[in-house]
């Protein structure tokens, strides 16, 4: 990707299947795969993550022939995880994590992206289990991380990106850099999302410029302050906080997405910057006139 503003000339922008509402492998208010591929394409972006392992062909042959001719190109996949609960977890997990991480070597990418699992579920609101670890359970998380990017680069020669969640263990300032003083810098890089981090009381540009040499991955999105402060109020739950529009179309929202991208540009390393506004679930005919939008936007920023 070229750039018109030679700071940012680093940063190479995406978006993924969840700017387009799919939250599933498949689900029927979701729009299907050709689709998104199609109008991410039209919208301007070059770069796309996998998105929910089974959403998109499984089958690299048919991906990198259905990704080739529209120009794209895939930068990360996604796995989620639970390994606060120790090693127990390990075999499950990695079953999981094998075929995503195939399947992303396989299309040339570098990266997985890593989501810690939800303390209460996402739809129905339930409370799964305490929202604040024990210091056994953060000696199993950071440990079973650890050795999961060993694991992954190993086998796969991949890089995990620990990314920071609402209704994770893994979210606030405190929780992050918690997560990072703990876990190797070797072995474990994080995927700063903008909205998240901002859903849950932190400072993007903070923590960029405090923990830059950890930053591997950046996914690009805003927080409606004024639905996250009823969110917050009234502990809603992720997903319902979602369908109520709490990640919102830039730049409309919180954090201003130019001083992260600034700040990014300072660490002077190549860094992905996927565009992922939760929509889950949306209109089929919403997504591409926000996508084209945020194109447009991220360039007068000079991503």
């Amino acid at each position: 990707m070229t750039s018109s503003v030679p700071t940012s000339n680093r940063i190479r922008v995406g978006s993924a299947p969840d700017s387009w509402g799919v939250w599933f492998p498949d689900d029927p208010q979701q729009v299907p795969w050709q689709r998104f591929l199609d109008e991410v394409a039209e919208a301007g972006y070059e770069w796309i993550e996998l998105g929910p392992y089974g959403y998109l062909p499984s089958d690299p042959e048919r991906l990198r022939a259905e990704t080739a001719k529209r120009g794209l190109k895939v930068s990360a996949g996604t796995v989620f995880t639970g390994l606060h609960h120790g090693p127990a977890v390990w075999e499950k997990t990695w079953a999981h994590v094998a075929d995503i991480a195939a399947l992303t070597q396989e299309m040339g990418a570098e990266h997985l992206v890593v989501i810690p699992s939800f303390w209460r579920d996402d739809k129905t609101g339930e409370v799964l289990e305490d929202s604040t670890l024990t210091p056994q359970q953060w000696r199993d998380l950071t440990a079973q991380t650890e050795r999961l990017g060993r694991e992954v680069r190993d086998r796969y020669g991949l890089s995990i990106v620990v990314h920071p969640h609402a209704d994770t263990h893994i979210d606030s300032e405190e929780n992050v850099n918690r997560f990072l003083d703990a876990t190797d810098p070797d072995l474990v890089s994080l995927c700063l999302d903008t909205g998240h981090y901002a859903y849950c009381g932190g400072d993007s540009v903070k923590l960029i410029e405090t923990y830059g040499e950890r930053i591997g991955y950046l996914h690009l999105k805003q927080v409606d302050p004024e639905i996250l402060a009823d969110v917050v109020a009234n502990e809603v739950p992720f997903g319902p906080a979602v369908g109520r529009g709490v990640m919102c179309e830039p730049p409309t929202g919180v954090p201003a997405l130019e001083p992260v991208l600034a700040a990014a540009a300072k660490l002077d390393v190549d860094l992905f910057a996927i565009v992922e506004q939760d929509m889950y679930p949306c209109p089929p005919d919403k997504p591409l006139p926000i996508a084209t939008r945020t194109r447009q936007f991220l360039r007068s920023c000079g991503a």
